[in-house]
């Protein structure tokens, strides 16, 4: 069978007509045109083999969670997915995984009505790096700055599933077979919280997606915010399967584990019905797991209101 080249393979696998773009691939840009009014939000992340992702993960699970990364962004934001670009590199052009990365990839696009605008191939190490572009008012869009003292602290669904897959996969944690995948589907088959987010807008007063672990990325919160918060550590969501492991293990997982891409989000306790009535329409839990005050402390307390030593921090890739 003849190799597949750049131009075949994006023919082949990565080519769809387009329905909101203006212009989608084959010219040198992709066009967008945001409906009147609106505003466009854009992001972009990367994944890298071995850093982000093991190679045991299936290419269709693969590709669901490039594209479910950068989605958590804009619903972080609050924003709808409109259209997003891939760059691609991988070592060589084989079709049985292009087949699966395209399946997982176009699934998770068709379920948000986010389409493919354009991109890049090359060969190299298995890397993806994708950009998407949304919509949303203007004035709407949800950011860390907002918390003030005395909103309520939320988090989105459950946390912590991810990283314990990630001990399983270290061998450091032990579960059955149907425990072990049912946190190894969260590790690789996160679902953005992006109908919260939209739902989020007018009661959210800042909000930030879960990706390098619950205290680390509350931390972004609190310093663009200027605010300080005490997080009730039992409170926070868990499954089961996590519930069922030791209590320092269930910390560490739930405070530190990162991989989670649940929404973490402030609102006036005053707005706690709309909250949860926005967390209802969206399908999805929001679970109340502290407060923000004006300490600017980050301060860990128990179900009993006792203090909770933590030296928990944050995912860097530079450092980790």
């Amino acid at each position: 069978m003849e190799a597949l080249g750049e131009f075949d393979l994006i023919g082949k696998y990565f080519t769809r007509p387009v329905r909101h773009a203006a212009l989608g691939i084959g010219d040198d840009c992709a066009l967008l045109q945001p409906a009147p009014g609106m505003q466009l939000a854009i992001s972009s992340d990367m994944l890298v083999e071995g850093r982000h992702f093991l190679s045991t993960v299936s290419p269709q699970r693969l590709g669901h969670k490039a594209l479910a990364v950068n989605l958590s962004d804009l619903s972080a934001c609050g924003a709808r997915p409109v259209a997003f670009s891939l760059a691609l590199a991988m070592p060589r052009a084989e079709e049985s995984f292009l087949e699966g990365f395209a399946q997982g990839l176009f699934a998770l696009a068709d379920e948000h009505g986010c389409e493919l605008v354009g991109g890049d191939t090359t060969q190299g190490p298995l890397n993806i790096c994708i950009t998407v572009f949304g919509e949303l008012p203007p004035g709407q869009a949800l950011l860390r700055s907002g918390a003030r003292a005395g909103d309520d602290l939320y988090v989105s669904g459950q946390v912590g599933d991810a990283r314990l897959a990630l001990e399983c996969f270290r061998g450091s944690v032990a579960l059955s077979g149907e425990a072990f995948e049912q946190v190894r589907v969260a590790m690789e088959l996160p679902q953005p919280r992006v109908a919260l987010g939209q739902a989020l807008r007018s009661v959210a007063s800042s909000a930030i997606d879960v990706s390098d672990g619950l205290l680390g990325d509350l931390a972004h919160i609190l310093k663009r915010s200027g605010v300080g918060a005490a997080v009730e550590v039992d409170a926070v969501p868990r499954s089961a399967v996590l519930a069922s492991q030791p209590t320092a293990l269930q910390r560490e997982c739930t405070l530190a584990g990162g991989d989670d891409y649940e929404l973490l989000f402030t609102a006036p306790p005053a707005l706690a019905d709309a909250v949860q009535a926005a967390a209802r329409l969206s399908g999805v839990t929001a679970t109340r797991i502290g407060r923000i005050n004006d300490s600017r402390l980050l301060t860990l307390v128990d179900a009993q209101g006792r203090a909770v030593p933590h030296t928990f921090g944050s995912f860097d890739h530079f450092k980790s």
